[in-house]
């Protein structure tokens, strides 16, 4: 019996079952969090900055190379990653190692609640607070707030539309707050989250899922955003991609897809261990880097 289009219970479950899909996930993640440890080793930080009350309300901060403000250059432009792990699992900790592929700008990495500690609601909350206070913030770790872009990897890349999509004078910063965003295999339908295997941790209901998905929802401003995919990722993330692309477009918003070859669920966010790759010289594009 259909679930989700043409999807049965089974079928759907597999579709959004990353783990099981991707015979090497673990050793990914592994990966994600040993090289981590590594960046945080070699470079200058400020780790678990609270952001709010919440005791995960923090984030890691990453000063552009030479300590931010250089004799004369000004402050850097801000990068604001937020990670994956379908709202209720994985740390800002595991992904450190993208401060390598935006050595000259300040990159902040931002953690949030997992559900089922709060719910999607004030997780997203608590994400879009986080880029306010980096705003307000900004320049004392040599960042400016009028050049804060914003990428997140799976979940973080819901999130990111989420931001593109968010009343930020109701959080006390401009309403250009946000330059440009970079989604990397993102979730902007949670329909068929609701409807999978997910939902016994999320909790979603029709109306929560709904509020919370990017492609019922408008961009609150025209900041260009990139929707990366990796090319071996499944039909769903595909659809999920052009639905969001089409959607904002009907509405005047800049969306570009970016379809990655070779790349599964996992190994699209590693890209941003260099600066070089494919996937990092597009978000260094939208920081106006070399």
């Amino acid at each position: 019996m259909s679930v989700f289009l043409h999807y049965d219970q089974k079928a759907l479950d597999a579709e959004y079952n990353n783990r099981a899909k991707v015979k090497d996930a673990m050793d990914w993640i592994a990966r994600y969090g040993a090289e981590s440890a590594r960046v945080r080793a070699e470079l200058p930080m400020r780790f678990d900055v609270p952001f709010g009350r919440h005791h995960a309300e923090r984030l890691d901060v990453f000063p552009a190379s030479g300590g931010g403000l250089a004799a004369g250059s000004g402050p850097a432009p801000v990068h604001v990653f937020v990670h994956g792990g379908y709202w209720h699992r994985l740390d800002k900790a595991d992904f450190s190692f993208v401060a390598r592929a935006f050595r000259e700008a300040v990159t902040v990495v931002v953690n949030y609640a997992l559900v089922p500690t709060v719910d999607l609601d004030e997780l997203v909350r608590q994400v879009r607070a986080s880029v306010a206070w980096v705003h307000a913030n900004a320049r004392s770790f040599g960042g400016d707030p009028a050049r804060i872009t914003v990428s997140g990897h799976s979940a973080g890349g819901h999130l990111v539309a989420m931001l593109l999509a968010t009343d930020w004078p109701q959080f006390g910063v401009p309403a250009d707050v946000v330059k440009a965003g970079c989604a990397v295999s993102g979730l902007y339908d949670l329909e068929p989250i609701r409807l999978c295997y997910l939902n016994e941790v999320l909790g979603l209901t029709p109306e929560s899922a709904r509020r919370n998905s990017p492609v019922h929802l408008k961009p609150t401003g025209r900041a260009p955003l990139v929707l990366a995919v990796g090319a071996a990722e499944g039909p769903e993330y595909h659809r999920q991609t052009n639905d969001l692309a089409a959607a904002w477009r009907a509405l005047g918003a800049p969306v570009d897809i970016v379809d990655a070859a070779g790349l599964d669920h996992f190994s699209i966010v590693a890209e941003l261990e260099r600066p070089d790759s494919a996937l990092a010289r597009v978000i260094r594009r939208q920081m106006a880097l070399a």
